[in-house]
């Protein structure tokens, strides 16, 4: 008998209405089934509950930053830079419960999450409303307490003046109660909404007495006010910041953060350029590494700190469902608004010769927009899936239905005269023509687009394509700006085609909205970045949100996967399903969870340095 579930049961709470519906009162929250830790757990199962505090970690941000403000449109923050999420230690606000959102993910629960602000959660049978009870030791840096009224201002803060995620993401929020100082409500506009409590639990806190004269919507260097266990104690814009570990910190004791934040101090330097980085890196001016460069992985590391011991190099295996990685089409834009053009066009990207020549055959490719998941869309359409895509048959690819997807191969020396015919025959269906060395249409204008890039680096990725296409007579152009620049294009809509990841979780919900649905093609800044406007991916998004239990999350997940797959809406790229990771060697860990690097567990070794 598994004697902590048990009990796990035996601590929550029943409270029955006079309607006769049931009420439920938890430390945390699972979106199907119950938490994994009881209410009196003492510490997560992969953290070391005794680990010392102290000494200094310094890492590496990708990049630069123009605003420590994350949660609008305008400017990049540190959060929002390559793998800054990772070290644990942000510009972020704390949130009501942690666990399933970014602010401080589960390293061994898929979907749960856990009391941080908010002590208790209260919740309708019917998942209608939702009710957290606030600690009242949860207090913010200048000594204020956190309060209903705080909770109830960053909701209206964030739906109105926040990035447009965080409108879609709150989108089925109907109403706001205060019912006392410490205790809010949330009622939904929809019944059977189980995710949307695991969303508001995600919403970060903002101190209403600070931001309400401040100008919410403007780029800032000035740290903003927060109430978690660092603090930004210097700052070099755009260029380096230091955090600071709270001694007072109101959260220290929770279980929750037990084993967690050891470091006295965090500094942050950012490098434009990861080859300056990385000998940065070898020459000890920082402790931490994410490699990213499969030939640097190959053949960077016989140098003196790896061969002495100082250094380790770890391949670090997970289950973490990794970013759809692609080459999004812009189809707001002609001909990309044809999927004939767009599969022609992702038929002339070989994968297998990049993979041998480029990467060393390191990565996998890409079949899905959710690899290394349940959510992935493999063989034929089954059971509950079949179901949910009958339901649009006539508006699907009768291929769909018949075949599983399968994206074109080839022997890693080129792209064979078969797929060249085949790319022809799907061009002459969009209307173009292969005539004189050159693909055009009615008009006799020349295919001409061009590839927006941020990172100089991509580009030896993006020239064989280049080549390939040209033996069809498209002119592909490559374009590479500064991340300022790319910001505000990627904001307006303005490109061809991008190379981007849409970051996934483990369990796929309202970010699936904001990524696919026809409701965020036109929203300024959204991550719909290839222009979806499809009622059947609506459709699937809205039974993804409203999945009552894991089989209809997954069965949903995979008919939505094999709808934007058969679209060909990107030409996918590749993943890895382990970290590539260099540290001092005094840096020191647990076993690592299936699904969280977990740094912020992580410790120094007493005298070192």
């Amino acid at each position: 008998m598994n004697f902590r579930l048990l009990f796990t049961s035996l601590l929550i709470l029943f409270i029955w209405t006079d309607a006769g519906a049931a009420v439920y009162r938890q430390h945390g929250y699972a979106l199907y089934g119950q938490p994994r830790y009881p209410a009196d757990f003492e510490h997560l199962d992969y953290v070391n509950p005794d680990a010392p505090k102290g000494g200094t970690l310094r890492v590496m941000g990708t990049g630069t930053f123009d605003t420590l403000n994350p949660y609008t449109l305008k400017g990049t923050s540190p959060v929002n830079t390559g793998n800054f999420v990772h070290y644990g230690v942000t510009e972020l606000n704390e949130t009501l419960m942690v666990g399933s959102g970014l602010y401080d993910p589960s390293g061994d629960e898929p979907y749960s999450s856990y009391g941080l602000i908010a002590e208790t959660l209260e919740f309708s049978d019917d998942r209608s409303w939702v009710v957290f009870n606030l600690r009242e030791e949860a207090r913010f840096h200048d000594g204020h307490g956190i309060t209903a009224e705080d909770v109830a201002f960053s909701y209206r803060l964030l739906s109105e003046k926040g990035h447009p995620n965080y409108r879609s993401m709150l989108q089925d929020v109907e109403r706001v109660d205060v019912l006392g100082k410490h205790r809010i409500r949330f009622v939904f506009s929809r019944a059977d909404n189980p995710l949307m409590i695991l969303r508001l639990g995600e919403l970060p806190i903002l101190p209403a007495h600070y931001w309400r004269d401040r100008d919410f919507g403007e780029t800032t260097f000035e740290p903003g006010l927060n109430s978690g266990p660092y603090r930004i104690t210097d700052v070099a814009p755009g260029r380096r910041l230091s955090f600071e570990r709270v001694k007072d910190y109101w959260g220290k004791d929770l279980p929750i953060n037990r084993g967690k934040y050891n470091f006295d101090r965090l500094e942050a330097e950012f490098y434009r350029d990861n080859n300056v980085a990385f000998e940065a890196f070898k020459a000890g001016e920082f402790d931490f590494y994410f490699d990213h460069k499969a030939s640097n992985w190959a053949n960077a590391y016989d140098f003196p700190a790896v061969r002495d011991g100082e250094v380790d190099k770890r391949e670090v295996k997970h289950q973490i469902p990794s970013a759809t990685q692609a080459m999004f089409f812009n189809t707001r834009r002609t001909p990309f608004d044809q999927r004939s053009m767009r599969e022609a066009l992702g038929m002339l990207f070989d994968f297998e010769w990049s993979n041998r020549v480029l990467f060393y055959d390191a990565y996998r490719r890409s079949e899905s927009y959710y690899p290394n998941s349940p959510f992935s869309a493999t063989g034929l359409p089954a059971g509950q899936e079949f179901l949910y895509l009958s339901e649009h048959r006539e508006e699907l690819p009768r291929e769909l239905f018949f075949e599983p997807f399968r994206l074109p191969t080839t022997d890693g020396r080129g792209i064979s005269r078969d797929s060249l015919r085949r790319a022809v025959e799907l061009f002459e269906q969009a209307g173009w023509t292969l005539r004189n060395g050159r693909l055009q249409n009615a008009d006799g204008d020349q295919l001409i687009f061009e590839v927006l890039l941020v990172n100089p680096s991509l580009e030896r990725i993006i020239q064989p394509y280049r080549t390939n296409l040209a033996r069809l007579g498209i002119d592909m152009r490559i374009r590479t700006v500064d991340r300022a620049q790319y910001k505000s294009r990627l904001d307006q809509f303005d490109y061809d085609m991008i190379l981007a990841t849409l970051p996934q979780s483990l369990s796929p919900g309202l970010e699936q909205h904001g990524y696919f649905h026809s409701s965020q093609r036109n929203v300024k800044g959204s991550r719909n970045y290839a222009g979806i406007d499809n009622p059947v991916v609506d459709d699937l998004i809205e039974k993804l949100l409203a999945a009552g239990n894991r089989d209809q999350q997954i069965a949903a997940a995979k008919a939505l996967d094999r709808v934007l797959l058969w679209e060909h809406y990107t030409i996918p790229n590749w993943y890895i399903d382990y970290h590539r990771i260099a540290h001092r060697e005094w840096l020191k860990s647990t076993a690592t969870p299936p699904y969280s690097l977990a740094i912020r567990t992580w410790w120094k070794m007493p005298d070192t340095e």
